[in-house]
């Protein structure tokens, strides 16, 4: 199968379809898919005709009705679904936030503490995430890490956050 080249606006939209999608067993409304991304609805329809025709999404119609990723939709962003996975929480100032799960944890310059940085993939929508923010990441379900610190930026389309870490432990930090 040959790869499929989105624009950044579908794979935008598409990203936000497969976060929203996420332990749901029910159709994602374009609204809500608009709101994710900051966009309007009538530009969401829009790109979701063009991702019908790639069969990258289904249409449900009806009043619950919405849109569906397909496999293909995994496929061409290159991600796994997720229906199985343990889920890592992340939480803002303390208060958890929900239909969010951190997918990857990529650390770096962790040789210099005053440097020490980290990007967070997550599944789920970015927007509830600002500069600024004060975070804490896990426990992780294998080795029950837990990061926290402030987030220096994020990125829609990448669904990352670029976090500046203050702190760092694991289980058996915690019991000593």
């Amino acid at each position: 199968m040959s790869a499929i080249r989105l624009t950044s606006s579908q794979k935008r939209v598409l990203t936000a379809l497969v976060n929203l999608a996420e332990n749901t067993d029910r159709p994602i409304s374009g609204r809500k898919i608009a709101e994710s991304i900051d966009r309007n609805a009538g530009t969401v329809r829009n790109q979701m005709q063009s991702l019908r025709d790639l069969q990258l999404v289904e249409g449900i119609p009806g009043p619950d009705g919405g849109y569906v990723p397909t496999d293909g939709a995994y496929d061409a962003l290159d991600l796994e679904r997720m229906d199985d996975a343990e889920t890592t929480p992340i939480a803002v100032d303390g208060t958890p936030v929900d239909g969010v799960n951190v997918e990857a944890i990529d650390l770096s310059s962790v040789a210099n503490p005053d440097l020490c940085r980290a990007e967070l993939v997550i599944r789920g929508p970015v927007g509830p995430f600002e500069p600024g923010d004060h975070v804490t990441v896990g426990p992780t379900p294998a080795t029950g890490l837990r990061l926290s610190g402030i987030i220096d930026a994020t990125n829609v389309d990448g669904n990352t956050l670029l976090l500046r870490i203050d702190g760092m432990e694991t289980p058996a930090e915690a019991a000593s």
